[in-house]
C-alpha cells in the first residue's frame, strides 16, 4: 500500500516544484521589465520667477541640473559680498515636481569655486536628505535620485561643515512637490525667501564685506533680506499684479538663524498653507515661518497701490532690509478703499502764510544745480535704497509727504535752501515747527540710525532725484557733523 502511495507523493512534489519554478520565472520576468517613467528635464528659472505649474497626471523621472556657484555681488547699493549659491542666485532656483515623481539630481560644483559643497533637500526621505551622496570638491559632479513621496513646499540647503556658515552665505532654496491631483492655476506665482547675513562691517557699509562668524554665532545679523539683497524686490525689481488677479507666493526662510513674521501690508491672505503642507487656514494677517521652513500664501489684491512685503519684526524690515514691494495696478475702488480727508481739529490754531520768494542766492544755487551732473549710478541706487527703507513710509515713495503731517522732500524749498540742515536733522533729529513751501508743520523726527555713507547717499538722492539738484555732501562732511555734535 505504501508502495502505491509513494509514486503519487513524488508526482505531487514534482508538480509543486514545477509550479514554484514557474512562479519564480514569472516574477523574474516581471522584475526584468520595470515600469519606465517618461523623462522630464526640469526648467530652472531665477527667483522670484518659478517653474510652470505641472499639468501632467502621471509620475515622471525628473532630471535636475543644479550648479554651485561662488559669486561676488551687491548685498546693498555700494556694498559687496561673496555669496555661495545654488544656480548663481539667492535663493537657489526652485525645483518643481509632482508627488510620485523620481528626481534625478545632478549637483555640479564648478571648477572655479574654492570650497566643497553638497545639498540636503527636506523633501527627501532618507538620512541626510542627500548630503552624503552629494559632497563634492570643486570641479566635480554628484548624481543621486529620490522619490518625491510627500506633497508640500520644502527647503533645500548646503549641509557642508560649518553648515551655518554655508547657509549664511546664501546656500538655500526650495523644492515644491505638487500633490498628485495638481494645483489650481493662479494669475501670478512668486518665489521669495528670507535670509540673515552677517558682515564684518555695519549695515550698508561700503565696499566688499567679509562674513563674521562671531556675529552669526551670537545671532546678530547685519542684514535680514528677501531674495539675497537689500532692495531685491523694490523699485524696478518690484513684483507686479493687477487688482483682481490672484497671487500665490511660495515663501521660505533659509536662515540660518532668524524666523519670519511674514506679512503683506495692505492685504489679507485668503489662504495660508501652514509650513508648506496640504492644509490651509483662511483669512490670515501674518504667518510665522520657521528657519528651514516654508509656507504658501494666496491672496487677491483688490485696489491699486504698493503692497509692502515685510518681516513684521519691524526693525528687520526698516533697519536691516526685509522689505519688498508688490506693485498693484488697476482702477481705484473707493467703495473698498477710500482716500479719506485730513483737516485740522476743531479749535486748533491754523496759521495761514504766504509762500516766501527764494533769496537770489538760493535761486542761483538752484540754477547751478540744474546744470550739475547727476549722482553716480551706484551712489544714486544706494540713496534710493536708504530712502525706501527709512523715509518713504512718512514722506511717501514720491517724496510728496502727507499734507499737514509730514512735509514734502520733493520740490521742497526748505531742502533746496538748506540741504546741510537736512543732513543735521537726519543725524540729530528735530522737533518743533518748520515751514515748507509756505505750509506749517509741527512734529517730531527722531535721529536716524544710519551710517555716514548712508546719510550722504540719501541726502544726495533727495537733492538730485527729487529736487533737480546736484550731490551736496559726502561721508567726510557727515562725519564732521557727527564729530561736532558734542562741541
Amino acid at each position: 500500500m505504501n508502495k502505491n502511495i509513494q509514486p503519487r507523493a513524488r508526482d505531487r512534489s514534482t508538480a509543486i516544484a514545477a509550479a514554484l519554478l514557474g512562479t519564480a520565472a514569472f516574477l523574474a520576468a516581471g522584475a526584468a521589465q520595470p515600469v519606465t517613467l517618461p523623462s522630464v528635464v526640469q526648467e530652472l528659472v531665477a527667483p522670484p520667477a518659478v517653474p510652470p505649474r505641472i499639468t501632467r497626471t502621471t509620475p515622471a523621472n525628473v532630471v535636475v541640473h543644479l550648479t554651485v556657484e561662488e559669486v561676488e555681488r551687491e548685498i546693498a547699493p555700494g556694498t559687496r559680498y561673496t555669496f555661495w549659491t545654488f544656480g548663481g542666485t539667492v535663493p537657489g532656483k526652485m525645483i518643481r515636481v509632482r508627488e510620485g515623481d523620481t528626481v534625478e539630481l545632478h549637483l555640479e560644483n564648478l571648477a572655479g569655486n574654492k570650497l566643497p559643497h553638497n545639498i540636503d533637500l527636506h523633501a527627501v526621505t532618507g538620512p541626510g536628505g542627500g548630503a552624503a551622496q552629494t559632497l563634492i570638491a570643486p570641479g566635480n559632479e554628484a548624481v543621486f535620485s529620490f522619490k518625491a513621496l510627500s506633497p508640500g513646499l520644502y527647503v533645500y540647503h548646503c549641509a557642508t561643515a560649518p553648515v551655518a556658515m554655508h547657509v549664511a552665505n546664501g546656500m538655500y532654496g526650495m523644492i515644491l512637490v505638487e500633490p498628485a491631483e495638481g494645483m489650481q492655476p493662479a494669475d501670478h506665482e512668486y518665489y521669495v525667501m528670507q535670509g540673515d547675513f552677517y558682515t564684518s562691517g555695519a549695515y550698508r557699509a561700503a565696499g566688499l564685506q567679509n562674513f563674521d562668524m562671531q556675529k552669526a554665532i551670537d545671532e546678530r545679523p547685519t542684514y535680514v533680506v528677501f531674495n539675497g539683497a537689500d532692495g531685491a524686490l523694490t523699485g524696478p525689481r518690484a513684483l507686479k499684479a493687477r487688482a483682481g488677479e490672484s497671487v500665490r507666493m511660495f515663501f521660505g526662510v533659509g536662515g540660518p538663524n532668524v524666523t519670519s513674521s511674514f506679512h503683506v501690508i495692505g492685504t489679507i491672505f485668503d489662504r495660508v498653507y501652514t509650513e508648506g503642507g496640504k492644509h490651509y487656514q483662511e483669512n490670515v494677517q501674518t504667518t510665522m515661518v520657521p528657519t528651514g521652513g516654508a509656507t504658501i500664501v494666496e491672496f487677491t489684491p483688490r485696489v491699486p497701490g504698493d503692497l509692502a512685503l515685510v518681516d513684521h519684526s519691524l526693525t528687520r524690515a526698516f533697519n536691516k532690509g526685509a522689505l519688498g514691494i508688490l506693485d498693484v495696478s488697476g482702477p481705484e475702488r473707493p467703495e473698498i478703499y477710500a482716500k479719506g480727508i485730513k483737516r485740522p481739529l476743531a479749535g486748533a490754531a491754523v496759521v495761514a502764510t504766504k509762500a516766501v520768494a527764494k533769496p537770489a542766492a538760493a535761486v542761483a544755487v538752484a540754477a547751478a544745480a540744474k546744470a550739475a551732473p547727476a549722482a553716480a549710478p551706484a551712489a544714486q541706487l544706494r540713496g534710493r535704497a536708504v530712502y525706501d527703507a527709512n523715509c518713504s513710509a512718512c514722506h511717501q515713495p514720491d517724496g510728496k509727504g502727507v499734507p499737514g503731517v509730514f512735509p514734502p522732500l520733493a520740490n521742497s524749498d526748505f531742502f533746496q535752501q538748506r540741504p546741510y540742515e537736512m543732513a543735521h536733522i537726519v543725524l540729530n533729529g528735530r522737533s518743533g515747527e518748520l515751514v515748507v513751501n509756505g505750509e506749517h508743520y509741527n512734529g517730531v523726527m527722531p535721529p536716524q540710525d544710519l551710517s555716514d555713507d548712508d546719510i550722504a547717499a540719501v541726502i544726495n538722492y533727495i537733492s538730485t532725484d527729487m529736487n533737480n539738484g546736484k550731490p551736496v555732501l559726502d561721508a567726510d562732511k557727515v562725519r564732521a557733523m557727527r564729530a561736532s555734535r558734542g562741541k
